[in-house]
């Protein structure tokens, strides 16, 4: 039979091992203790056997694949101090660049050389493990956030950073323009905040009021994932589904609350940077906002880290200005952002599951693992009792929203492959450059585009 795409005996185990043969007795030995079966308990029993003998003469040792390369010193310092605090050693294999991560771990699966802990991209990957992960739902971590990566009420991921969808702003133009960013929890308290700003865009020193780029051929990305994500979950408790349920069932969509999010598109349309709102580049958008030239951008809290590294000294120019997040709040009331873990650790069951949990849980521990994980990885903490904070301008805004329990969840990784390449992107690029000419319109499209595309 055939699992990740590899080949498996009847036995349902992939391949056979080669034991080699010291002498006659060992061979006649281990081919009635080993050979016998190739069930799955068999197997087990044998790798139990063997942890029994020689447990009392060795270390407890994990073993963690690692997929961001860039911070593979730091996790070996938390693996460091981890073995100093509790014996247990992990050990961090990191891999990146242009390695394929998931084909790795398929490669190791079928070689019986899995590793103890490792990543997964969310609705994307799991499937493919789906019946090979540890319950981590009794984990003390799982209480204090609301990150966890959670199937059918199980939770199997351990979330290790959050990132956050939502309208950016510069704090310090909004403080001069006099516009309180905790009131834009409406359409009506948007428009009159970017109307506000519009009239002193040449007093503020800005390019336009927002910088909402639709290039479909560098931001489909940005445009038929993120921004249609807010479509889906904005306003939303973390565990509301409605949406993206009544997408995923034949490209499904809610007529109201669909056309109050276009009109928010339009909004964004009519106060963007004219020159580059259908033809900009993701560069552009970023720096431009690093720059101090737009008071709102609707890109993520990732953007924080080109602010203060590749655009530092366009950042540092404007003034190295306070930043935070508005709701995309198209519909009155609607008060969060949207944030979610980009990856999550998760514990493989056939592994030291117990060893690995324990990990996880001081990882999670703000007297265990978090400070390293913050300050040393910049990860910015999905756990509400941290009071680290990493170098991120973004970090204090995700943190102050999610101890105030105002976070929607983000599904757009569960829409139907290629949709904004294939369908989403450039209706919003067309609509920008005023080939749709109206919100009614676009929305139609937009519709109409997302039932085919499902359908096909």
């Amino acid at each position: 039979m055939t699992f990740l795409g590899l080949s498996f005996d009847e036995s349902g185990f992939p391949g056979k091992y080669c034991i080699g043969i010291i002498s006659l007795t060992l061979a006649i030995s281990m081919l009635l203790t080993g050979c016998g079966s190739d069930s799955a308990s068999d197997k087990i029993t044998k790798k139990e056997e063997f942890s029994d003998a020689e447990i009392s003469s060795e270390k407890t040792e994990i073993r963690l694949l690692n997929n961001k390369l860039e911070v593979d010193e730091e996790l070996k310092e938390l693996a460091k101090k981890y073995e100093e605090e509790t014996g247990v050693v992990v050990t961090i294999e990191s891999l990146g660049g242009s390695i394929d991560t998931q084909s790795t771990l398929k490669s190791y699966y079928q070689d019986g050389n899995m590793p103890d802990i490792f990543c997964i991209e969310g609705e994307q990957d799991y499937p493919t493990w789906e019946g090979n992960l540890a319950d981590l739902s009794d984990s003390e971590w799982v209480s204090d956030t609301d990150a966890a990566y959670v199937s059918n009420g199980v939770v199997f991921g351990f979330p290790t950073t959050t990132e956050a969808i939502g309208l950016s702003y510069n704090a310090d133009i909004l403080r001069k323009a006099g516009v309180d960013p905790y009131k834009i929890t409406s359409p009506k308290a948007m428009k009159a905040a970017f109307e506000k700003l519009d009239e002193k865009k040449e007093e503020l020193g800005l390019r336009a009021v927002v910088g909402w780029f639709t290039n479909a051929s560098d931001l489909s990305w940005s445009t038929g994932l993120h921004m249609f994500a807010s479509y889906i979950d904005e306003g939303l408790e973390r565990d509301d589904t409605t949406y993206i349920d009544l997408l995923n069932n034949d490209g499904g969509l809610e007529d109201k609350r669909l056309m109050d999010w276009a009109n928010m598109i339009e909004l964004f349309n009519e106060y963007s940077d004219p020159d580059l709102v259908s033809a900009g580049t993701y560069d552009q958008q970023v720096s431009n906002f690093a720059a101090g030239k737009y008071a709102f951008v609707t890109q993520g809290s990732w953007i924080g880290t080109l602010m203060v590294n590749d655009y530092k000294e366009a950042y540092e120019g404007a003034g190295s200005f306070g930043v935070g997040m508005a709701p995309y709040a198209f519909q009155d009331g609607q008060d969060t952002i949207l944030t979610n873990t980009p990856n999550w650790w998760v514990v493989y069951k056939d592994g030291d599951t117990e060893a690995s949990k324990a990990f996880l849980e001081w990882c999670a521990d703000n007297e265990g693992g978090q400070q390293i994980l913050v300050e040393r990885c910049g990860f910015v903490s999905p756990y509400k009792s941290c009071t680290f904070q990493a170098d991120d301008p973004f970090a204090g805004t995700i943190a102050e929203y999610a101890n105030s329990e105002k976070t929607s969840s983000w599904h757009w990784l569960s829409m139907k492959e290629g949709i904004e390449l294939n369908a989403t992107g450039k209706i919003f690029q067309r609509f920008s450059s005023g080939s749709i000419a109206s919100a009614e319109d676009f929305a139609a499209e937009l519709k109409k585009a997302i039932e085919e595309y499902y359908a096909g």
